[in-house]
């Protein structure tokens, strides 16, 4: 780095390394403070301008600052877990492509205000791709906040019941993108609905997005809030510029066991002919019938022996 004499540089200009070191913490240049000797040494070995030398330390000053924000965004977002959009296996999905998902990946998902509701199954990646789209929006620089369903109700019920609902409500109302987990999967109090469209019509009125998973179809929702109409009025606001998505597909935590060969054979034989199988079957039973040549009791099922016993079992007709 090309430099002034010595005799050259104003006595203004003069600082020691407790003055620089101050100077960094007014400006809060906590990342510069630390690298600027480092650097400074390898700028005078490789004889960078002033302007390079600048352009560096600023550079890295950024960086860090990003990183640490997007360390400090994720942490208070309060995911159950960290997964990306990378992770979740498209190939699954019949049906859902990976170009549907892309749409809530950029700035307008945000900007524009759009909401989605990810119904399907337990295990089929609802979760998974809300946390996806959620830590996208902090790495385009906004916030996020998540919550299962049942913890936000219970939140607000508890804080209308002491007066404070307005107060509690700014939790769920200032992020710029909130995750609503797993509606349907647990019972609410009488006032779900009630709380619950506080949320979603503030957000609604200021274009804020939601993102909601549930395993409950649209239809059961009054029936999972307690009120139809509000229900109703919930679903009318997240959907006017939301998207409702259904993920099929076998479940992500046991796919590797392959339930379908460890269910017994006759379920599916019942499922598709329309005759139902009990849901604990009964045994096979020894009983004490002793064949003509002495031989030992022979095994007969249940039915058999109501028969004997009974007569056969009566056909009743449509």
């Amino acid at each position: 780095m090309s430099a002034k004499n010595d005799h050259d540089t104003p006595k203004s200009l003069e600082l020691s390394e407790g003055q620089f070191d101050a100077h960094f913490r007014r400006l809060n240049l906590a990342h510069m403070r630390r690298i600027y000797k480092e650097v400074a040494d390898r700028a005078e070995k490789e004889s960078w301008s002033y302007r390079d030398f600048l352009a560096l330390l600023l550079a890295e000053e950024v960086a860090r600052r990003k990183q640490t924000r997007l360390q400090r965004c994720t942490r208070s977002a309060h995911f159950p877990f960290f997964k990306t959009i990378d992770e979740f296996d498209f190939t699954l999905q019949s049906t859902l492509r990976e170009s549907v998902i892309g749409s809530y990946l950029g700035l307008d998902f945000v900007t524009e205000g759009r909401s989605l509701i990810l119904h399907g199954k337990t295990g089929r990646g609802k979760t998974h791709l809300a946390v996806a789209i959620g830590y996208r929006a902090i790495q385009n620089g906004f916030e996020t906040l998540f919550t299962a369903a049942a913890e936000l109700i219970e939140d607000l019920s508890n804080a209308g019941k002491k007066g404070h609902l307005q107060e509690s409500l700014a939790t769920y109302t200032h992020p710029h993108v909130l995750v609503i987990d797993e509606v349907g999967y647990l019972t609410y109090g009488p006032d779900a609905a009630n709380v619950l469209f506080h949320v979603v019509n503030d957000r609604h009125l200021r274009k804020r997005p939601m993102i909601f998973t549930t395993n409950k179809p649209l239809t059961e929702w009054g029936k999972v809030l307690h009120d139809e109409d509000m229900a109703a009025a919930i679903l009318d606001r997240v959907l006017e510029r939301g998207r409702f998505i259904h993920l099929d597909g076998p479940s992500g935590r046991t796919r590797h066991l392959n339930l379908e060969e460890i269910l017994p054979a006759g379920t599916e034989r019942a499922r598709i002919s329309g005759i139902g199988v009990p849901e604990f079957p009964e045994p096979t039973i020894l009983r004490p019938v002793q064949g003509a040549d002495g031989t030992e009791p022979k095994r007969e099922h249940p039915e058999a022996v109501n028969s004997r016993q009974f007569g056969p079992k009566m056909a009743i007709s449509d």
